[in-house]
């Protein structure tokens, strides 16, 4: 437990692709980086944010105004490391107070040797993103004087769509997650950025689950007999990820049990003959409203995607079975036969609602 309040003392500089340049106090690493300057508007759980591989690649900015409040703790990790390139607030504690807190959130970032910037006008740069969309920036955290001019220039030089980020958050080898003595049901995860919460989900249904890369193949994914098929979220541009839409595509013949959350929706959707589309900002919150078509239910669902499936043409045999309620896009897809089916947001949480977790029950019992 500790007290305290805005962190003061580094420079840091914000500055835009389209030559904006924000001024404030730098916390974290003394560092300069790059990436795809993005919002969240969650309220909680900057933790499980930074640390979700589906930010790989890019600079987070948090929408709410008091960031490091609740410290860090050891278990709300996503994944085993930070995987923003920076964090952007308008006011970063140096202090917390919780029981389960180790550091603050100053030392969490410098740990990982990640930048922040505090002090900023956080409503401006949101406005911005919504009316211009996401945009390319550069970070720095500095002592002594800075280039803001060369700093610009990186930030031109940034292009996330074209960066396949899958590659460098996904696992390498295959892991297993579940002991046989304490699961009835084993299922392969293809890792395109998985988040721990997912694993945890299915373990405690006593669902064993094969982690295997991305770029596993078919024969390789089916050697281990599994009772279904999970595809993980993940950071980037479905669209570059060509040979695992394939191997998914050629699983759907398997006739086996097929659930994808995030970028696995659109990649099955891919597989599927749907084609994808990047959002102007995307969406990135714990509370969008998404109607179930089949159910007519409205569940308020957590977030973290920046492309999207284009639900205007349909595919034979699919059927568009979530929508999103703030902006109408596709929020999840199914066969109409097969037990197939995929959704664009997390019933996973963490952070954000847990409405959802219901998905993870139908996928049981359709293994």
């Amino acid at each position: 437990m500790s007290s305290g309040s805005d962190i003061k003392g580094k420079k840091a500089a914000l500055v835009l692709a389209d030559g904006t340049i924000y001024y404030g106090s730098g916390f974290g690493a003394e560092k300069t980086t790059v990436g795809e300057l993005v919002f969240s508007t969650a309220m909680t759980g900057y933790q499980e944010q930074l640390t979700d591989p589906s930010y790989a690649g890019q600079l987070l900015t948090l929408t709410y105004p008091l960031i490091g409040n609740y410290g860090v703790t050891e278990t709300d990790n996503e994944s085993s490391r930070i995987w923003a390139r920076g964090l952007v607030v308008r006011e970063a504690c140096t202090g917390y107070i919780h029981r389960d807190a180790t550091k603050s959130i100053d030392e969490f970032l410098s740990s990982f040797d990640v930048p922040g910037i505090s002090g900023l006008d956080t409503r401006a740069i949101v406005r911005k993103l919504r009316n211009f969309g996401v945009m390319p920036a550069c970070l720095s955290v500095y002592e002594g004087e800075m280039d803001v001019q060369e700093l610009l220039a990186k930030a031109k030089a940034v292009d996330y769509s074209n960066i396949d980020f899958v590659q460098e958050v996904a696992t390498k080898k295959t892991i297993t997650y579940g002991k046989d003595a304490d699961c009835d049901k084993t299922i392969v995860m293809i890792d395109c950025g998985m988040k721990m919460n997912q694993i945890r989900e299915f373990n405690k249904r006593k669902i064993k689950v094969i982690c295997v890369p991305f770029n596993a193949k078919p024969k390789d994914i089916l050697s281990h007999e599994p009772d279904g098929i999970f595809i993980s979220n993940g950071p980037g541009n479905p669209a570059l990820l060509t040979p695992t839409v394939n191997s998914i595509r050629e699983l759907f013949s398997a006739r086996k049990p097929i659930f994808g959350i995030c970028l696995g929706n659109q990649l099955l959707s891919l597989a599927a003959g749907f084609t994808t589309y990047k959002l102007k900002f995307g969406h990135r919150s714990a509370n969008q409203p998404v109607l179930d078509v089949k159910s007519n239910l409205v569940r308020i669902t957590s977030q973290n995607h920046g492309f999207a499936v284009d639900c205007a043409k349909v595919p034979k045999d699919w059927f568009i079975s979530h929508i999103n309620c703030n902006d109408g896009t596709c929020e999840g897809v199914r066969h109409k036969e097969l037990p197939i089916f995929s959704v664009q947001y997390h019933p996973e949480a963490k952070p954000g609602p847990q409405d959802s977790s219901y998905l993870f029950d139908e996928f049981k019992k359709m293994l």
